[in-house]
């Protein structure tokens, strides 16, 4: 059993900042890949950014140079830090890894989300 668990959402003024947490828990052995994506109300759902094990990182155009992904390894969390945030980043954030377990298997696996409110 692998569960994903993001926190750190909350409301923030436009420029404001907030660092989103991803916790993978239970039969872990590494975090493969980790993405953040977000959805708004009424939008598809946006890829925000990933990371890999060898720290290789992608950013959207809408958050680069705002957005930074880092991760724990010892303690299989990633993390989004976000910065100078802005009314259009309003969102429930995702956290969405592909996990390999301590059983030799790998899958993927979701995080309930964490919502982002940006407002003056």
């Amino acid at each position: 059993q692998v569960q994903l668990v993001e926190s750190g959402g909350g409301v923030v003024r436009p420029g404001g900042s907030l660092r989103l947490s991803c916790v993978a828990s239970g039969d872990v052995f590494t975090i493969n890949v980790a993405e953040w994506y977000r959805q708004g109300p009424g939008e598809e759902r946006e890829l925000v950014g990933s990371i890999n094990s060898s720290g290789w990182i992608h950013y959207a155009d809408s958050v680069k140079g705002r957005f930074i992904i880092s991760r724990e390894t010892a303690k299989n969390t990633v993390y989004l830090h976000m910065t100078n945030l802005k009314p259009e980043d309003a969102a429930v954030y995702l956290c969405h890894a592909h996990i390999l377990t301590t059983k030799g298997f790998a899958s993927d696996y979701w995080g309930q989300g964490t919502r982002v409110s940006v407002s003056s």
